[in-house]
């Protein structure tokens, strides 16, 4: 038989028992819960292993529809909102920055813009960095030829196109999207989408101010020539 003493002795011993499991227990689901709320948030910074760029990760958002909407915002209330980026721009696919690998994904990648019927105008754009081995006119020509298959209606427009396909090469990885309003938006520079029209013309005067600035040099005739002579002979 166990004594009072000894029977509150073993009774303490399961309650510091129970209170260690338990506080294992919280601990471990708070593990747990942190977890998945890192998982879930809505937005994640990712290292892009390049100078000047960061990735931020989207979770249930479609990253084209977010920059746009940020843009037309500024765009139409003409506010600067940041002062350290300069572009901001979607990356709704990524595969290696190889040409077989960039063919192969972007044939379906291009679909839900420019598969028949679907259709409109288009430009690409491509910018590289810490890569050497891709060749900008290779990428563009091959590219232009995918959206040109998927419906012959597509067409290249350099001047207001209604799709730019960004083509965003980061090391060995090559990041895709297909924007809108890319002009409207001055290539999504956010600086400059917040400019007024005639900030725009006093920082880039027009080519008519230049050439009624300009000498017009006409060659001169055999009659001027000769009394040109005729005067400084008698000079």
């Amino acid at each position: 038989k166990f004594s009072d003493h000894e029977e509150r002795l073993s009774g303490s011993d399961r309650e510091e028992d129970e209170d260690d499991v338990e506080a294992a227990l919280k601990k471990e689901v708070g593990q747990i819960r942190a977890s998945t709320e890192q998982k879930l948030r809505r937005f994640q910074s990712v290292e892009s292993g390049a100078n000047n760029v960061v990735f931020i990760r989207t979770q249930g958002i479609e990253p084209e529809n977010l920059v746009h909407h940020i843009l037309k915002d500024m765009h139409t209330t003409k506010k600067k909102k940041t002062r350290v980026i300069l572009r901001m721009l979607p990356i709704s696919g990524t595969c290696k920055a190889f040409m077989e690998d960039m063919k192969k994904y972007t044939e379906t990648f291009f679909e839900p813009w420019f598969k028949a019927p679907n259709k409109g105008t288009f430009q690409i754009v491509y910018k590289a960095r810490n890569n050497s081995h891709m060749s900008r006119e290779e990428v563009i020509k091959e590219l232009a030829g995918i959206v040109g298959s998927l419906n012959p209606e597509n067409k290249v427009d350099l001047n207001n196109p209604q799709y730019t396909v960004v083509v965003e090469i980061i090391k060995t990885v090559c990041c895709l999207s297909v924007v809108r309003d890319y002009v409207l938006f001055r290539k999504y520079n956010l600086q400059e989408v917040v400019k007024s029209n005639k900030e725009d013309t006093q920082q880039n005067p027009s080519s008519v101010t230049e050439e009624q600035n300009s000498k017009v040099v006409k060659p001169e005739t055999e009659e001027e020539k000769s009394s040109k002579e005729v005067k400084q002979e008698n000079k």
